[in-house]
C-alpha cells in the first residue's frame, strides 16, 4: 500500500480523508486548503499523478522514484525539494541503519516519498494535527516537522555509536586482536552518518532564507533556527568521534607495533641466551676432544710407534693432553665463550 496518508487541512484543521488522489485534488481546488501526501515506494504510475498535479520538476521526481540520494535542498520555482537521510541505530547488531525520505513542498503541498521505515511520520502527523494553530503556517511548517523528527532521531543513534567508541576505547589497551577490525568497520559508519547529517545545516539555512516570493514566518523561523542548532552540535559530535577513532587507529598501530618489538626483543634475547649455551657446551667439548684425541692415538696397537718404547712417553702424553685442555679453557674463557 503505497498511500499511507492523504488529507487535505483548512486553517490547520484536517477537514478530508479522500479515498484517491484525484479526490485529494478535487477536495484541494475546492476548499483551498493544503494537501498532505504521504506515499511509501510508490509506483511511477502513482508519483506522474502527483508530478502532473502539482508540475513537479521531472528530474526531482526521477530522484524521488528511484532513490539512493544524497542529502540535498533544491528550489524548483516555488517548489522546495528536500533529500533526507534519516537513520536508526540496531542496538542487537551496534550498526546504523539508514533510510530515505524526498519531500515536495509547494504553496498548497506537501508531498513525501519514504523508502524506508524511518522516520515514522505518522508521528509527524499526529503532532502537527494537534497545533492547528502552527499547522496553519502552511507546508513549510509541514517540512520543518520532518527536519525535527529526522533530527531527532539522530540522537539515539549519536548515542549509540558513541557508546561504541568508548568501547574501543576501553578494548584498545586489551591487546584484543579483532580491535583493528572494529575501528574500520565503525569509522565506515560514522562516516556513512557523517555524510547524513552534514548536508542538514546547509539545508536548513537555505530553509531560514525562504523560497523567492515565500519567506518562512517569523514563529517558523525560530523553529528552524533551533533545528539548525541541533544539527550544528550533532556535526561537532559526529566530527568527535570521527577524530577520536582516527586517533584510536593510530594508537592500536603504535601498540601493535610496540607489541611486535618486545616479541621480537624477547626471541632476540632467547636467541642471544641459546647462543650463549651453544658456545659453552662446544668449548667444554672442545676441551674434551683434545685429551681424547692424544688419548686415542697412543692407544693405537701398532708396531711401529717410537713413543711406545720411549721412557717419558707416558708422562708426556699425559703433559700433552694437560696442557691442550687448559690451553683451550684459557682461550675460550679469555673469549667470554665459559
Amino acid at each position: 500500500m503505497t498511500i499511507i496518508d492523504n488529507a487535505v487541512y483548512v486553517d490547520g484543521l484536517r477537514t478530508e480523508d479522500p479515498e484517491s488522489l484525484d479526490e485529494t485534488y478535487f477536495v484541494l481546488r475546492q476548499r483551498e486548503g493544503m494537501a498532505w501526501i504521504g506515499l511509501y515506494r510508490p509506483d511511477a504510475e502513482e508519483l506522474r499523478s502527483v508530478a502532473e498535479e502539482f508540475d513537479l520538476n521531472a528530474l526531482a521526481v526521477e530522484d524521488a522514484l528511484t532513490g539512493h540520494q544524497r542529502a540535498k535542498l533544491e528550489h524548483y520555482g516555488e517548489c522546495v525539494f528536500v533529500v533526507l537521510r534519516p537513520a536508526r541505530y540496531l542496538d542487537d547488531v551496534e550498526k546504523v541503519d539508514f533510510g530515505e525520505i524526498h519531500v515536495f513542498v509547494g504553496p498548497d503541498y506537501v508531498v513525501t516519498v519514504r523508502h524506508a521505515e524511518s522516520p515514522d511520520l505518522a508521528r509527524v502527523r499526529r503532532r502537527m494535527e494537534a497545533m492547528p494553530e502552527f499547522l496553519a503556517l502552511g507546508p513549510d511548517a509541514v517540512l520543518y516537522a520532518i527536519l525535527d523528527q529526522v533530527v531527532d532521531e539522530y540522537e539515539p543513534v549519536a548515542a549509540g555509536l558513541e557508546n561504541d567508541v568508548d568501547e574501543i576505547e576501553d578494548d584498545l589497551f586489551g591487546a584484543d586482536p579483532d580491535v583493528s577490525r572494529r575501528i574500520y568497520e565503525l569509522s565506515r559508519q560514522v562516516i556513512t552518518f557523517q555524510r547524513a547529517t552534514g548536508p542538514l545545516v546547509p539545508i536548513l539555512q537555505g530553509l531560514l532564507t525562504g523560497t523567492p516570493g515565500r519567506p518562512p514566518a517569523d514563529e517558523l523561523r525560530d523553529h528552524l533556527r533551533d533545528v539548525l542548532d541541533h544539527a550544528i552540535r550533532l556535526n561537532e559530535r559526529v566530527a568527535s568521534f570521527r577524530a577520536l577513532l582516527q586517533n584510536a587507529l593510530a594508537v592500536n598501530a603504535a601498540l601493535v607495533a610496540q607489541r611486535q618489538n618486545d616479541e621480537m626483543r624477547k626471541l632476540t634475547e632467547s636467541s642471544f641466551s641459546q647462543n650463549e649455551q651453544v658456545k659453552r657446551i662446544s668449548s667444554w667439548a672442545a676441551i674434551l676432544f683434545a685429551p681424547t684425541l692424544v688419548a686415542s692415538i697412543y692407544g693405537m696397537n701398532f708396531r711401529d710407534m717410537p713413543e711406545l718404547n720411549w721412557l717419558f712417553g707416558y708422562p708426556f702424553a699425559l703433559g700433552l693432553m694437560l696442557a691442550m685442555g687448559v690451553t683451550l679453557y684459557l682461550t675460550f674463557k679469555h673469549n667470554k665463550w665459559i
